[in-house]
């Protein structure tokens, strides 16, 4: 099988893909400095797949080091690419810390690509490329106009997406930018979910934190939005199903004859708002959660959910892991880091 080059492979969703990939027989190599992940996810890879993926330590804004680990690994079939900083909020606050990790990575990814003839690069891209999405362009589709991102992090994916495309056009380089509508979950076992190192932004953690009273309250950004219930609107896609979507992608490439970048929503086609995910972990693990509502944070947008044919069509792929999974998996995963002694990570 095919040696796969796995970036962020420590994190959350580089770390579920690593397993998809050695369970059909590949070989991974995985890449990460675990700025924000941790090592511990590499051991967890290895009790639910019985193997361990190559590792290296390294940061991929360095350009010497990008080099070495394709000069060590000359028979690399492809790269897929989840090495980012993702918090919104934080990319607002330091944008250039945001970019330098993100887009540096990226370009000294392509370099290596050409130089060392690796022809598929899978890219983990957001539907924050899209921007503040009118109701009216709901469900978005690929054929969506891109708008002004909300954030820098949204600007380091459209700048992703067009480094990437640019290559294509003068290299035998084969791409595609999957446009993710918010992964959460983990791993079907409770065994492998999201460990960020520094701080807890993202929803689902935050719901399960305070179910298990790591932290005494959170709160829900904004109430007074133009939607059913006045909170934000995503389209909550289970991470195993995101997982997949890269093998599929990976098969996808194999097939092309040509050059060529395609971008791809991966989405379920329909909107959840704040409200609708805490009720819906309340109904999969029958408990009750008391939060905070607060004013709106700076760089989110209002709601936006995805049109998935294109993902159908070209990939194979849709969503097949309910609300409810997310949830309860979730849930699961939050009672392992506890009994591991890492369910401590916080708001920060």
């Amino acid at each position: 099988m095919a040696k796969i080059l796995i970036t962020g492979a420590a994190g959350y969703l580089g770390a579920q893909t690593t397993v998809d990939f050695i369970k059909t027989g590949h070989e991974v190599i995985a890449v990460d400095n675990y700025l924000n992940s941790d090592p511990v996810s590499y051991r967890l890879i290895s009790e639910i797949t019985g193997s361990k993926p190559v590792i290296y330590n390294v940061d991929l804004a360095d350009h010497d080091a990008v080099n070495s680990i394709f000069s060590k690994n000359r028979d690399i079939e492809a790269v897929i690419h989840f090495a980012a900083l993702k918090s919104v909020p934080e990319s607002v606050a330091k944008p250039l810390f945001c970019f330098q990790n993100n887009n540096a990575a990226t370009v000294n990814l392509l370099h290596a690509c050409e130089k060392y003839e690796v022809e598929h690069f899978v890219f983990s891209s957001s539907c924050s490329v899209y921007g503040d999405v009118s109701a009216k362009d709901l469900p978005v589709d690929e054929n969506t106009p891109l708008k002004t991102p909300a954030s820098p992090y949204g600007y380091s994916k459209q700048n992703g997406e067009y480094l990437i495309e640019c290559q294509t056009r003068v290299t035998p380089l084969k791409a595609c930018a999957l446009r993710y509508f918010n992964p959460v979950g983990a791993h079907p076992s409770g065994n492998l979910g999201e460990l960020p190192a520094k701080r807890v932004n993202n929803l689902v953690p935050l719901i399960t934190q305070k179910a298990a009273g790591i932290i005494d309250s959170f709160t829900v950004f904004g109430s007074d939005y133009n939607t059913r219930d006045g909170s934000c609107i995503r389209d909550y896609i289970h991470v195993s199903d995101i997982a997949r979507a890269h093998l599929n992608a990976f098969e996808f490439l194999k097939s092309r004859s040509e050059p060529s970048f395609e971008v791809i929503n991966l989405g379920s086609g329909k909107g959840v708002s704040v409200f609708e995910m805490i009720t819906a972990y309340e109904e999969a693990t029958g408990q009750h959660l008391d939060y905070l509502v607060g004013e709106r944070r700076a760089g989110d947008v209002e709601a936006i959910y995805s049109n998935p044919q294109k993902a159908l069509k070209l990939l194979n792929w849709k969503p097949e892991l309910s609300l409810l999974e997310v949830m309860e998996s979730a849930h699961k995963w939050q009672q392992k880091l506890i009994s591991l002694g890492l369910g401590k990570h916080k708001l920060g």
